[in-house]
């Protein structure tokens, strides 16, 4: 954007935040994830029992998706900075809205995968490389953010740290068990030699609970991570990889994680494909799968969760950009998931 686009940006924000502040109450000891409703690309916001905030992709160009970004920050966690900033591959509808939003509120580091000669498509825009930051640092398997932890008595230690990515992952830890048992069930596809199967994958811990964020992490690749060991190990909750595209979600994951809540980031007509739909509702370990959008595909590949677990209902035309809300107990044993413009509320127990 241009200097002058920045004057009038930064006032609006400024006052969405200054009154977000003014009505927050003190902190509360717990861990907190929204769902942004980036229409079918990604952004994922966590909001750390100490106050940090850390966004997981910036959704699509333009200034729709950053601005629902801006407005869960101001006004649901009260905070006017990004912390952390990791962008987890180079495409258009994970990247593309961190321009704009640099310019609507300050972003402390940046953690991407850098540039390379033999990265599979062109390099992001000039707008992505030259945006404004703190610090920008390539991100590297077994990487951990520096997070504040709470002062809070009784608050857990949180923690978030790279797995993978460039296809490279940490290596499993000298008292792992033994091989994987699910791994014989992989049933291999296409190599993806996109910048997807490059995808920074993310796992954060407050107490027991325990979350996954793999990106576009594409099928091949996942079984790389939890195969011959299981690199992850089991989760909570799992953010549906990819939108919800049957390129990932290789069951493989899915048997190994053993996530008791599916969140699925996708979009009216884009993703929550039937076969990952399929695999999700034969995990057995699920108790419960939330999309932000309810499947519409004109083609009849339709299917969904039911309607309580589902953010927005509508067309592209006429949706509401409704979040998920994720709140963790600052003990870390229980979380609830919530649809705030539904009055959905489910709470689970962490394993």
């Amino acid at each position: 954007m241009v200097p002058t686009q920045k004057i009038i940006l930064w006032p609006y924000v400024l006052l969405l935040t200054f009154s977000a502040v003014v009505c927050a109450g003190p902190r509360d000891g717990r861990l907190d994830i929204y769902w942004v409703d980036m229409e079918g690309g990604a952004g994922t916001l966590i909001v750390t029992p100490a106050g940090e905030s850390i966004l997981i992709d910036t959704g699509n160009p333009g200034v729709r998706d950053p601005d629902r970004i801006v407005r869960v920050l101001s006004r649901q966690a009260g905070l006017r900075k990004i912390d952390y900033l990791i962008v987890t591959h180079y495409h258009l509808d994970h990247y593309g809205g961190a321009a704009t939003l640099s310019q609507m509120v300050p972003i402390g580091t940046l953690y991407d995968n850098g540039l390379a000669d033999d990265m599979p498509e062109p390099a992001p825009e000039n707008s992505y490389l030259e945006l404004a930051c703190d610090h920008r640092r390539i991100i590297q398997p077994g990487d951990r953010l520096p997070l504040r932890q709470s002062d809070r008595e009784g608050s857990s230690e949180v923690s978030l740290v790279c797995l993978g990515t460039r296809r490279d992952y940490v290596e499993a830890p000298a008292n792992s068990a033994g091989e994987n048992n699910v791994c014989s069930n992989h049933k291999p596809k296409d190599r993806d030699g996109s910048d997807n199967a490059r995808s920074v994958v993310a796992l954060l811990k407050y107490g027991a609970f325990e979350f996954f964020d793999g990106g576009d992490l594409t099928w091949n690749e996942e079984y790389r991570l939890v195969c011959p060991h299981n690199l992850a190990g089991t989760v909570d909750v799992y953010q549906v990889t990819h939108h919800g595209l049957d390129s990932s979600n290789n069951p493989v994951v899915l048997q190994s994680l053993q996530p008791a809540v599916a969140i699925m980031n996708n979009g009216a007509t884009k993703g929550c494909m039937p076969e990952v739909f399929a695999n999700l509702t034969e995990t057995k370990s699920l108790q419960a799968i939330y999309q932000v959008h309810k499947n519409l595909r004109p083609d009849g590949t339709v299917n969904n969760a039911p309607d309580e677990y589902i953010a927005n209902k509508q067309d592209a035309g006429h949706c509401h950009g409704n979040y998920i809300h994720l709140s963790v107990d600052p003990s870390g044993n229980a979380y609830t998931v919530a649809i705030p413009a539904t009055g959905h509320r489910r709470t689970f127990q962490s394993k």
